[in-house]
């Protein structure tokens, strides 16, 4: 049985999105069950080139699902809040019911910065108690979902309501697509409240309210820092401004598995990405200084 994995990145993210995959393919002895959807925004052929190497290395499917080929998905994105850590290709997974194959059962949806120690095929086969969707409660909820002094958008959610990080989601298809998610984002828009929210995060938490199943925490492991790597996480997650591929003094052991990350990378492809992401910032620091 196939194990489908769903990925949603663009061109400046395509090596953490290799990591992951790998992290995935080296955690599990089914790597020719492995089917990847890529949902992405345009990729050099460098990097695609890159990306394929899983499936060379693996014997793992890959498949590309071009955002940019995609008015739906321009349509999908229009009036939604974006931000420079959070463009708009987080929202693609809210596509993924629309975009798969009809007769692809369950998907998990995998954020790209993460790091999967366990095999995957675990999660896939979890228990969502008839839900459309199993997801872990985020560490720092309700402050994400309240806000500033947990009152700002008291009007929106209850502190009270158990809240998930949708950066990993287990979706059975089948019942995400009884529900109308075009028609859920609509509606929240005519509220006025999109502005409010926390990108993606917020919406689909509003979307799915009293319908996800939680599951473990060790499945979503949110902040991972080195002192995560005592309780033996399955996923780690992380989410802090600090991240496994940052080259800064002292920086590269201030994470959980920071040298393991590197090695999943793979030291060529870790420091060609360095360069990248070296490069990007001078063009950024030019273009302001004009």
């Amino acid at each position: 049985m196939a194990l489908h994995i769903a990925l949603t990145f663009d061109d400046n993210f395509w090596a953490p999105a290799y990591t992951v995959m790998r992290s995935i393919c080296l955690s599990t002895h089914r790597r020719a069950d492995l089917v990847f959807h890529l949902l992405h925004m345009p990729l050099s052929a460098e990097h695609r080139a890159d990306l394929e190497r899983i499936g060379a290395e693996f014997g793992a499917s890959l498949r590309f699902y071009p955002l940019a080929d995609m008015p739906a998905f321009e349509t999908l994105v229009a009036g939604l809040p974006q931000h420079g850590r959070w463009p708009k290709v987080v929202y693609a997974r809210l596509m993924l019911a629309d975009l798969l194959p009809p007769d692809v059962p369950r998907v998990i949806y995998l954020d790209c910065d993460m790091l999967v120690r366990w095999p995957i095929e675990q999660l896939y086969d979890i228990d969502l108690g008839g839900q459309p969707l199993g997801a872990v409660r985020d560490s720092i909820a309700p402050f994400i979902a309240l806000r500033r002094d947990m009152v700002q958008n008291a009007d929106i959610f209850d502190g009270a309501d158990p809240y998930f990080n949708s950066g990993m989601l287990v979706i059975d298809l089948a019942h995400w697509r009884d529900i109308d998610i075009a028609a859920e984002i609509a509606a929240l828009a005519a509220s006025g409240v999109l502005s409010r929210l926390y990108f993606d995060q917020d919406l689909l938490n509003l979307i799915f309210r009293g319908r996800w199943q939680p599951l473990p925490w060790r499945w979503n492991t949110i902040d991972a820092d080195a002192a995560h790597e005592a309780l033996d996480p399955a996923i780690l997650h992380f989410t802090k401004t600090t991240k496994p591929w940052a080259l800064r003094a002292g920086i590269l052991h201030a994470t959980a598995y920071a040298r393991w990350y590197r090695h999943v990378m793979t030291n060529e492809l870790f420091y060609r990405f360095a360069r990248h992401r070296w490069k990007r910032w001078w063009l950024k620091k030019l273009r302001l200084a004009r």
